[in-house]
């Protein structure tokens, strides 16, 4: 990317909060996300974040479990919930200001959401996490990162995997998939490459926002990106 980055929204997965466990979240990995974030803050950049439920549950899983859809979605939403009170807690035992914000009414622990609410905590210094997701079933937390992205007007939508960016193919099965620096939206689209889901894609895509994909897991990566050395894939038009 060229242009200067001012605010960026960070979208995390949940699973990754795992680390080597199965379920849950292992200290280790979120004191790494809270660390890799108060880095970029301290450059002066405004960070909010997404961070999805894997760790806790999968709406999509819900029927497997005998549990409707809508209902197993609003069960991934509160999984977002206690993962943005987790990373909320470390961000702010390091030092670091944040507002955790809930697209599902719950006063006693987040803000709900209200844009230009949000927009003037980012305009502070104050990290804004987002949890509920979208606040309806449906859609996924990849959903709602492009969206929150869009109405707060980010430079950039960050997605942290633990792959160092889009590849033809699963390079974690592939030993000679070959990696994009850059690509366009549509290229993406007609190579069916998963970069994110297609309403998330699609979203950004008609809005022109550009998507990167960095490995979050590789410490320092968040800063090199944020001083413009080349890491990752960047979906531009």
């Amino acid at each position: 990317m060229t242009k200067s980055i001012k605010r960026v929204l960070l979208k995390l997965s949940g699973e990754s909060l795992m680390g080597d466990k199965n379920f849950g979240i292992e200290p280790t990995m979120i004191k790494h996300y809270a660390t890799e974030i108060k880095g970029i803050i301290e450059e002066g950049i405004e960070v909010a974040i997404v961070i999805g439920g894997g760790n806790i549950f999968r709406g999509l899983q819900a029927k497997d479990n005998g549990i409707e859809r809508v209902q197993g979605d609003y069960m991934g939403m509160l999984a977002t919930c206690i993962n943005g009170m987790a990373l909320q807690g470390v961000l702010e035992s390091l030092g670091v200001f944040t507002r955790l914000v809930s697209a599902i009414e719950m006063r006693e622990i987040a803000e709900p959401y209200i844009r230009r609410r949000a927009i003037r905590h980012l305009e502070k210094g104050r990290v804004i996490i987002f949890s509920g997701g979208t606040g309806s079933p449906y859609f996924t937390t990849d959903s709602a990162a492009a969206l929150r992205a869009n109405e707060i007007g980010a430079d950039v939508l960050l997605k942290g995997t633990r792959v160092d960016g889009i590849y033809d193919k699963d390079p974690e099965k592939h030993t000679d998939a070959k990696k994009y620096d850059t690509i366009t939206f549509d290229e993406v689209i007609n190579k069916n490459l998963k970069v994110m889901d297609m309403t998330a894609f699609t979203l950004c895509n008609e809005n022109n926002m550009p998507v990167v994909v960095i490995d979050i897991h590789q410490p320092g990566n968040l800063m090199k990106f944020i001083r413009g050395e080349q890491i990752g894939t960047t979906v531009t038009q």
